[in-house]
């Protein structure tokens, strides 16, 4: 057997590359992870809303999840970047950055996506940190204290409306002219949410814990927290060239299998979802595995 060959090869070992992984390697598939070591998370220091895990650092999350992984003969790992892939025959073919070739019957992409973060000086220091996603992830450790949200327009309005759950002290920093209608500002007004239109010039921080957005004007005000989602896109362009869809939020498109438009290629985690989280990344991957599996068997069954 051709000793780069293999049976799923999964690009992206991070939480749900390596959930496909356990599943797969406990399915006794043969099976490479290409992983480049650089998860969206990479900066935030603590993980939560994943049970038994719920506190933990990300990093100690994955370490510990590939130190199990590793321990099914049939799984082997490959550190480095997947730069294309290519349709033959019935599988695919692999190259990577340092011109390695891989085939394999099935693919699963894992590769998460990339923030589009604002030129806003201290903004990428602070993200993950004290500059957050998700209150479902990171609300909690927040909750009560001075929060700030920068956004505007319809999803500045829905996003205010999420973060009141955690919070009552919060301000809304639309930088830039308001997007608001008359009556979701009134409506923002009347609970307690103060709404700043300055542009904002940098974020003070220690560290990546904020202390102060600093508008161009010279003003300020002091949180300990700040939500935001700028925009993002898919961190491996790999799917796309493959032919794989993306829906209209840029994620690849998959159906309730995790397969996508592409026989043969399944996608799993943040790269497909918007609801990004360790505990959704892993539970996708897992599913995926067992997927990919049963329709090895099923093609198997039918030669």
């Amino acid at each position: 057997m051709n000793s780069n060959n293999f049976e799923v090869i999964i690009i992206g070992g991070s939480y749900s590359g390596l959930s496909a992984a356990m599943s797969l390697g406990r399915s006794l598939r043969r099976i490479l992870v290409i992983d480049s070591g650089r998860p969206c998370n990479r900066q935030t220091p603590h993980s939560h809303n994943f049970i038994t895990h719920d506190g933990e650092k990300p990093a100690a999350i994955s370490a510990k999840a590939k130190l199990q992984v590793e321990l099914y003969p049939s799984v082997q790992f490959y550190n480095g970047l997947a730069l294309k892939a290519l349709k033959i025959g019935q599988g695919f073919e692999i190259t990577t950055e340092s011109g390695e070739i891989f085939t394999c019957r099935k693919i699963l992409f894992a590769t998460g996506v990339k923030d589009l973060l604002p030129e806003i000086k201290g903004f990428a220091d602070c993200w993950g940190i004290s500059v957050l996603h998700c209150p479902y992830c990171h609300g909690y450790e927040v909750k009560n204290e001075k929060t700030a949200i920068i956004a505007n327009g319809e999803m500045a309005f829905e996003y205010a409306k999420l973060i009141s759950n955690w919070t009552k002290d919060l301000r809304l920093c639309t930088n830039g002219k308001s997007e608001l209608t008359l009556e979701q500002t009134e409506t923002l007004h009347n609970h307690g949410v103060q709404i700043f239109e300055q542009e904002i010039d940098f974020l003070e921080h220690d560290e990546g814990y904020i202390s102060n957005i600093v508008f161009k004007n010279g003003e300020k005000v002091g949180v300990k927290a700040v939500y935001a989602r700028p925009p993002f896109e898919q961190h491996c362009p790999i799917p796309e060239a493959l032919g794989c869809e993306l829906n209209e939020q840029s994620l690849v498109k998959v159906d309730a299998m995790q397969k996508t438009n592409v026989t043969g290629v399944f996608a799993s985690g943040d790269c497909t979802t918007p609801m990004r989280s360790v505990a959704i990344a892993v539970s996708t991957g897992s599913f995926a595995g067992a997927v990919i599996n049963k329709e090895l068997i099923d093609e198997d069954y039918a030669k």
